[in-house]
């Protein structure tokens, strides 16, 4: 399976990231903009450096060009795209099976929404994609998943509508489990919030519509 990392300008705890590295590899790594610091300070080389460079300095900047196989794009401060939007348009060319982002929480809740909305078209053309930090991991889902208590992220799973409805929810070895129910953005929040798994496995499945799964810890 190849995988690929996106580091992000978002705010990052160092101490998890270095964890989350030394457990997992990446065939290719691109940083965006911002996050080109963290990748400094991580000790990574990255593959592509994306962004409009407004947030990282012409030092750092510098510092990589002497990697002469990094492929730099870089694009006009005024764009539709946000810079991470951007870099996930090059993790897609890439013909990787799965994507993870970090530093794409914290700070400016407005990219950290934006950074979620990304993971959509990942979705769509059949890549696993994940927002991680030091206490969440986040992805959408639009069938059926099946999670391992061995391997969870943290102690609680929960589930929000990212369209309007999702129908037909049925959530099986969890300790609040469901049977083909209909939940609605903005209402009833709860109804899919820090349930646990009870079982060895535990799986949800769906007939219509996206959700966001957010496995977390305290």
């Amino acid at each position: 399976m190849r995988r690929c990392l996106i580091m992000t300008g978002g705010k990052l705890d160092l101490a998890f990231a270095r964890s989350f590295l030394e457990k997992e590899t990446f065939d290719k790594v691109i940083a965006v903009d911002g996050g080109l610091k963290a990748v400094k300070e991580l000790g990574l080389v990255p593959d592509y450096i994306v962004g409009d460079f407004d947030s990282v300095s012409s030092e750092i900047r510098e510092e990589f060009r002497q990697y002469p196989f990094i492929v730099w794009e870089q694009h006009k401060p005024e764009k539709n795209e946000t810079d991470t939007e951007l870099a996930r348009n090059r993790a897609l060319t890439l013909s990787c099976d799965e994507i993870v982002f970090l530093g794409a929480t914290g700070g400016r809740i407005d990219h950290m929404i934006g950074n979620i909305h990304a993971l959509k078209t990942c979705m769509e053309r059949g890549i696993a994609a994940y927002i991680v930090d030091s206490q969440n991991r986040l992805s959408l889902l639009d069938g059926e998943r099946t999670f391992s208590k061995a391997e969870q992220w943290g102690k609680y799973v929960s589930f929000a509508p990212y369209t309007e409805e999702v129908t037909g929810i049925t959530l099986t070895g969890f300790k609040y489990p469901l049977k083909n129910r209909t939940i609605y953005r903005g209402e009833e929040v709860g109804l899919c919030i820090s349930n646990e798994i009870a079982e060895d496995t535990a799986t949800i499945t769906l007939e219509d519509g996206v959700l966001i799964c957010i496995e977390s810890r305290d």
